[in-house]
């Protein structure tokens, strides 16, 4: 079968064809899926072959670039689909880089600001944590843990976010955020640190589901990205959420098709424990 790929923007499908007999037979969909196969018949043959040669046009008029050639029938399954994917690249989420003394210093200073801030009031502790962010950013994705004075910070605000019900805590979605600016290592420590915390905590649920996810995928940075859409803040629901979802799933499918697996069986793993917002984007991964 002839291949072709399209990749832009939000966009990641691939459209194989081939002509056997009379059949005009294409395999198409998302990048790492399996696709859907579709057959059509014709009269004889050269029917079939105008049609094949009709539509290829279409598609390399439509920007799709052809990437094999390839003689072997469709794939099938998720195996079959995983040898005939390449495998995508994701783009940077970190800059990457050596940060220097002073902007380690202004991070963890930061950082215990928004440390001392949790439990006021909401506005505040946002602003406070939109500064703590900025000042990641600048250290270009480190691991909080090569700092000492950083790590024990980071540490202490990240037992914020499971501290007990009547005591000062960070909300996830805040945690989150700054882990999307650090080595993906920070965040499996950051969820076994949350695990270990007692039962009963208001985040629980949510982080049952984010572990789970996290084990299932067994790629940090995957589990990460998708972790992060999860537990998004509250107001986090339109265009932008919907955008971030499009970009990432064609490699949360490569994954998963790779490892013998698929997306809908991630989704059938994972609860929401009766979290409405957790279910509700469950959902819509699935849509």
């Amino acid at each position: 079968m002839r291949r072709f790929e399209f990749v832009e923007g939000t966009s990641a499908k691939f459209w194989m064809a081939e002509v056997q007999g009379s059949t005009f037979i294409v395999v198409f969909g998302r990048l790492g899926t399996d696709g859907q196969r579709k057959e059509k018949e014709f009269d004889n043959e050269a029917g079939a072959q105008r049609e094949y040669e009709r539509k290829v046009a279409e598609k390399l008029r439509e920007g799709y670039q052809e990437v094999s050639t390839d003689a072997a029938p469709a794939p099938k399954g998720a195996k079959g689909a995983a040898a005939a994917t390449p495998k995508l690249v994701l783009p940077p989420r970190v800059r990457g880089g050596n940060p220097a003394a002073e902007q380690v210093t202004a991070a963890t200073e930061a950082l215990t600001a928004l440390d001392a801030r949790v439990g006021g009031r909401s506005w505040k502790v946002s602003l406070q944590a939109r500064g703590a962010r900025r000042a990641l950013r600048a250290l270009g994705g480190v691991d909080p843990a090569s700092h000492s004075a950083l790590g024990a910070v980071f540490t202490s605000l990240m037992g914020k976010v499971v501290a007990p019900r009547g005591e000062p805590r960070l909300p996830l979605w805040v945690a989150l955020e700054l882990l999307s600016e650090l080595d993906a290592a920070a965040f499996v420590r950051t969820l076994e640190q949350w695990k270990r915390a007692p039962a009963g905590t208001p985040a629980q649920a949510a982080i049952g589901l984010l572990s789970r996810q996290a084990e299932v995928l067994g790629e940090p940075e995957l589990a990460l990205r998708l972790g992060s859409l999860l537990g998004a803040r509250p107001r986090a629901s339109g265009d932008g959420w919907e955008k971030r979802w499009s970009a990432l799933r064609p490699h949360v499918e490569g994954h998963l098709v790779s490892g013998g697996s698929s997306l809908p069986a991630l989704l059938r793993s994972l609860e929401a424990g009766g979290d409405a917002r957790l279910a509700e984007r469950l959902s819509r991964l699935s849509g």
